[in-house]
């Protein structure tokens, strides 16, 4: 039963976490996807964020250089460190050599944020790529720049990624304590866990990381105080052997299961087999029957399995968004915020799914090991609302960034006609107006594409391969412009879509087309059209209209 008690709890670590709350992260191992290649995918969340791709090329840094940290959510200044002598270049979330790094805020206790610190999450981030070749050197830098210079953000879970292996690091800011104004507690603690290969995780805003495998570095990694800081901070009692990260550090409530880890369950009940049985700990109603940290799929996955995960909303499950009359007429899978609402003097809440209409944009990477390091990183890259956004195809070896994409094209308050993040918003928002005819047509259209270009990309790594045993540099060059020559396409195709839609379906009617797609006339004049289709609501929303207000709209 979800009590008002433990609604109000769900509630209060929703809002209370700002614009990185909200974000989605679903990791494939090698030995669990069709081709071998790790994959992590992510959406950034926030309803502040905008659609641009990220772009630092490989520089060298005279001695004595500075590095000034801005904080990623707000871009507060918060101090600078030393510029490291060579930076790898970074493309999105993926560097050159394939080092692939996402992240979900979780939060976590009170009290656990140093207002002193300069290094927040988005920082490491961003750091560790241009920094770091594999996942285990960026599992040590983020340790070495907290320690040295503070953690300066809430809970955190990375998946931290290389051609080889997956990880979730979890991260929390030590408890600061003051002495004559100076914290002494600065640092942060966190363990970091390698997802066996083989097997499918992923984080979604709960930290997920339960007990530590002291002996075993080969798979778990932590910091020398996790423990005794809890401890020290009156948080933990018990023996190192039953000490749980999660349990400790980030408690689960009602609204860390219903909101956050659902969403980890909803993948790994599409993949694999038995996961109803910890439905009602999804739900939030069961917060003992854990679910595992990692499982094994029953079929490896693709690159569009992975995709098409990003665009769910617990179709199929008791949780579907689009079955209860809170879709509206045209099975809407969206609430729009808050998500509560009050009724007499109860208060109720809406579901929180992968794909939401708040997402600046999102990726899944690939981590290619058959290919040279600095050519297999592949960095599908969208912008706003997966459900109704195609990938594009980025290669991380990339030296330029496409201008649909480009940092400083537009902004969440400045339209820009150039812009791909806008094109695909206008194709979304009027989606969003009849989803289950619109929304439907989109996302057929966002499969064709996806899959003319997962097809299309075999034969340029082939080309590009053979390109690279003569000349490295020239193949670079030729990803590059594919790369930016896909984006340009798909701007153009959105561009194009946006037009047809507006004329196909104004004023909730649906023209009617020939077999080559052409709009049909009305057998007089090429200028009027057929006698449209009027789909009418879905049958649920009729009836609910019907019982509100039927004495009135009955014909008698």
């Amino acid at each position: 039963m979800i009590t008002k008690k433990i609604l109000l709890s769900f509630l209060t670590l929703i809002l209370s976490a700002g614009a990185a709350f909200a974000c989605t992260n679903l990791i494939v191992t090698k030995g669990a996807s069709k081709d071998g290649s790790v994959m992590v995918s992510y959406s950034a969340d926030s309803h502040q964020l905008y659609g641009e791709l990220y772009f630092w090329p490989a520089a060298d840094w005279p001695n004595g250089s500075l590095l000034k940290i801005y904080e990623w959510d707000s871009g507060k200044l918060l101090g600078e460190i030393p510029q490291a002598a060579h930076t790898y270049s970074v493309t999105g979330n993926m560097n050159e050599h394939q080092l692939l790094i996402g992240e979900t805020t979780f939060g976590g206790r009170t009290g656990f944020h140093d207002p002193t610190a300069i290094m927040d999450y988005g920082s490491l981030i961003y750091i560790a790529l241009q920094r770091c070749k594999t996942a285990r050197e960026a599992i040590a830098l983020i340790d070495e720049l907290t320690q040295t210079y503070g953690y300066a953000s809430s809970g955190e879970s990375f998946s931290i990624a290389d051609p080889n292996e997956a990880w979730i690091m979890e991260i929390m800011a030590k408890a600061p304590v003051f002495i004559n104004g100076k914290n002494v507690n600065k640092g942060s603690v966190w363990v970091a866990k390698r997802i066996p290969d083989g097997y499918i995780s992923g984080h979604a805003n709960q930290a997920r990381i339960t007990t530590i495998d002291f002996d075993d570095p080969d798979n778990c990694l932590y910091s020398k105080d996790v423990i005794s800081h809890a401890k020290d901070m009156g948080i933990y009692t018990g023996t190192d052997s039953e000490f749980s990260f999660c349990d400790v550090y980030a408690p689960l409530e009602f609204g860390a299961l219903r909101g956050c880890e659902a969403r980890i369950w909803s993948f790994f009940n599409r993949f694999s087999e038995g996961m109803d049985q910890y439905l009602d700990y999804a739900m939030g109603y069961n917060p003992s029957n854990r679910m595992p940290f990692c499982v094994k799929p029953k079929d490896k996955l693709s690159v569009k399995d992975v995709a098409d995960m990003m665009r769910d909303h617990y179709e199929g499950t008791p949780m579907d968004m689009t079955t209860d009359i809170g879709a509206g007429g045209h099975a809407l899978p969206y609430r729009w915020r808050p998500m509560s609402f009050k009724v007499g003097d109860k208060t109720y809440m809406n579901e929180r799914a992968i794909a939401t209409q708040q997402t600046g944009w999102w990726y899944v990477g690939q981590c290619r090991s058959w290919l040279p390091s600095d050519l297999g990183g592949l960095f599908w890259f969208g912008v706003d609302d997966a459900a109704t956004s195609p990938l594009i195809p980025i290669y991380s070896a990339s030296l330029r960034v496409p201008e649909c994409i480009k940092e400083g094209n537009g902004s969440m308050i400045e339209y820009s006609e150039t812009s791909l993040f806008w094109i695909v918003n206008r194709v979304c928002q009027f989606a969003y107006l009849r989803y289950n005819q619109i929304g439907t047509e989109v996302r057929g259209i966002v499969d064709a594409i996806e899959n003319k270009a997962i097809e299309k990309v075999k034969t340029i790594d082939e080309q590009a391969v053979a390109m690279y045993r003569k000349d490295p540099a020239a193949a670079r060059e030729y990803l590059t412009d594919f790369s930016v020559n896909s984006a340009q396409s798909l701007f153009n195709d959105w561009v194009a879509l946006d037009k047809y839609l507006m004329v196909k379906y104004i004023d909730g009617n649906t023209k009617r087309q020939n077999p080559d797609g052409s709009f049909a006339d009305n057998g007089h004049s090429k200028r009027i059209p057929a006698s449209p289709i009027q789909e009418g609501y879905t049958q649920k929303w009729k009836e609910a209209v019907v019982k509100d207000h039927g004495d009135v709209l009955e014909q008698k």
